[in-house]
């Protein structure tokens, strides 16, 4: 076999191996999928539902009660996320249930197509709100984040990569004191759970 096939195909091997098995060490191969239907295309999420329990199972029954349904991406920055989940096209905001505990010590950092939880300067107010990292953001990891929780990853996109960066490069604008608005409304039509 000619040396530069040989060297591209160990190459070829090699890196598929680290692509293939990035997702299936995180979660050991197990885990529910989440498809988020938007207005833009779809988004399927491996949820990693071993490392984060409490967070995956929060996520499922927003999903499974319909509250997703209807919702918008309603901030979007480039290069860094898209975040969405907790409120509707007018801007108001969702019933929600209780906040839930920060899992953000399993230690998953925030690489490019991780989904986490979103919430406010309290560490366990993680409600219904989750952004998807648009690139590596390991700044809100755990180990990097100055308050010592940073923001829990509990899944990543394995299909539809596409969609998120399209979402991510839509034009933002202001809408009453939220900034980073879409200026097209960006709809979560409903997040289907498989079983």
């Amino acid at each position: 076999m000619n040396k530069t096939i040989s060297i591209l195909l160990l190459f070829t091997t090699i890196a598929f191996s680290y692509t293939f098995s990035k997702s299936v060490d995180a979660t050991n191969g197990e885990g529910k999928l989440a498809i988020i239907h938007t207005n833009q295309g779809n988004i399927k999420i491996k949820l990693y539902e071993n490392e984060a329990p409490e967070t995956s199972k929060n996520f499922i029954e927003y999903a499974k009660n319909g509250k997703y349904n209807g919702t918008i991406f309603h901030r979007v920055i480039a290069d860094f996320m898209i975040q969405g989940g907790g409120h509707l096209p007018d801007m108001s905001e969702i019933t929600t249930n209780a906040p839930i505990v920060n899992e953000s010590s399993n230690n998953i950092s925030n690489t490019k197509g991780t989904i986490a939880m979103a919430r406010t300067s309290d560490p366990h107010s993680a409600t219904s709100q989750f952004f998807i990292n648009l690139k590596d953001n390991d700044f809100l990891d755990k180990s990097k984040s100055p308050d010592g929780y940073g923001y829990c990853v509990f899944g990543e996109v394995i299909e539809g990569i596409e969609t998120v960066e399209k979402i991510g490069s839509t034009k933002t604008g202001n809408v009453g004191y939220f900034s980073d608005v879409p200026t097209s409304t960006i709809t979560i039509e409903r997040i289907e759970i498989s079983e």
